[in-house]
């Protein structure tokens, strides 16, 4: 018989004395899942340390040819246990597990190994899974906190929107960042006191728009930049150097889509699985009932943008699958698998045809469907302007930021013959006459 892993439990016990440390990676989305999670019982804060002694702490302790985000993730918990801001005795971690192939679900082993290494055996690590890979006493995800958690999802979408559609033309800087802050912090409140209603969401959906309505703006053409990739460095500013505040220091407007189509294409994942291979037969239905209830409130969520305010909506993921039918097929699920592509025609088509598609080291699946896409996605997209960046340990800063400035320079060029504000191109004698 094989030998299971051992692993610490977080118990009971430990909940009530326990600080459960969070890694980065969406700063917006994480913190409202927090307070959800902390409105429960659970005493957790996010880590939101950078720089370059997370990525020396993470190579010492984790092979380098280990994932990108690996060495980040577990480079961050290390770093935190070290400061002497926490006591060792008395942390545990929390990591968040999808049950994929690939890193979502051996970073737990690479981070108890790491640990291990460090001294630091003794810190219980909690799995957040829904697959239940692990199960820890003191740590239960039931109906309510997930339902809450759904909501925390819906309104860091928003607000990463919001923001992201008013920080390049905002008369007063900061103030789109700011007003998100604050905003952060009533809906905190709100979801701990109005309990799970999705009419109380849309009412504070609309206080979002509303209040985001008022910052004064100066619409200039902008270049559109999308930005996709592997859902790590996609989203966390350790991960791709800030790569959303580089863009708007650009002069670019980004958009980047939300965490809960990916959450709905891990319950699409599950679906192909009946579909194609037979798998999963009990959980067919369930998952089946799972999607009908996302997609009808993600529908009335864009609805709700699309009437009330001038914010652009999300995409429906349906209309998002319907695109991506003919290059890719649902089984591909590993990492992002079909999600990927299906982004950047999701992009193509919402008239963002700039898209940077982020790549860590070491991840195989988003090589395949990210980088090895690009060719048939241009050949029947030729107005897509893709570039790939990718992030490790060894990649610099410079370099990724100068092939993402070719790119603009590119997107400038086209959008000012669109404006009709392009250079008028002198005739060759013309040129050789002011020699």
């Amino acid at each position: 018989m094989k030998e299971q892993r051992k692993y610490i439990p977080f118990t009971k016990e430990m909940k009530k004395e326990y600080k459960i440390l969070v890694p980065n990676m969406l700063p917006r989305h994480f913190k409202l899942i927090i307070e959800v999670l902390k409105s429960y019982g659970y005493d957790l804060e996010l880590l939101e340390t950078e720089g370059q002694e997370i990525i020396e702490t993470g190579l010492k302790y984790v092979h380098n040819d280990t994932c990108y985000p690996a060495i980040l993730v577990i480079g961050q918990f290390i770093t935190a246990l070290k400061s002497g801001k926490y006591d060792p005795k008395k942390t545990a971690l929390i990591l968040f597990q999808t049950g994929g192939g690939c890193r979502a679900s051996n970073y737990i082993f690479l981070l108890r190994k790491a640990l291990e290494r460090a001294g630091y055996s003794y810190v219980p690590v909690i799995s957040f899974n829904l697959g239940g890979l692990e199960k820890h006493p003191g740590f239960k995800l039931t109906v309510p906190i997930l339902h809450r958690i759904f909501y925390a999802i819906m309104y860091g979408d928003m607000l990463l929107t919001l923001v992201n559609e008013c920080k390049p033309y905002e008369l007063n800087q900061g103030q789109s960042e700011r007003l998100a802050d604050e905003l952060t912090v009533m809906l905190a409140e709100k979801m701990q006191s109005e309990g799970i209603s999705f009419k109380k969401v849309k009412e504070n959906c609309r206080i979002l728009l509303d209040e985001f309505s008022k910052i004064p703006l100066k619409k200039t053409p902008k270049v559109k930049v999308g930005v996709v990739g592997e859902i790590y460095v996609k989203y966390s500013p350790l991960g791709n150097n800030n790569l959303e505040k580089f863009l708007v220091d650009e002069g670019a407007e980004v958009v980047v889509p939300g965490l809960l189509d990916f959450f709905m294409y891990c319950v699409v994942s599950q679906i192909s699985d009946y579909k194609l291979y037979g798998i999963g037969r009990i959980k067919y239905p369930v998952m089946k009932f799972v999607f009908n209830f996302l997609l009808k409130q993600q529908k009335e969520i864009i609805a709700l943008m699309r009437d009330n305010s001038n914010f652009t909506p999300p995409t429906p993921i349906t209309h998002t699958m319907e695109l991506i039918r003919g290059y890719i097929g649902f089984g591909t699920k590993m990492g992002e698998g079909w999600l990927l592509p299906a982004e950047m025609l999701e992009l193509n088509d919402s008239g963002v045809h700039n898209i940077v598609c982020t790549q860590p080291f070491g991840c195989l699946p988003n090589h395949i469907c990210g980088k090895g896409m690009m060719k048939p996605l241009k050949d029947k997209n030729p107005d897509m302007n893709i570039v790939a960046i990718d992030y490790d340990a060894g990649a610099t800063k410079v370099n990724q930021e100068n092939r993402i400035k070719l790119m603009l320079a590119n997107a400038r060029e086209k959008l000012d013959e669109e404006q009709g504000t392009a250079p008028q191109k002198q005739a060759p004698e013309k040129i050789f006459e002011k020699i």
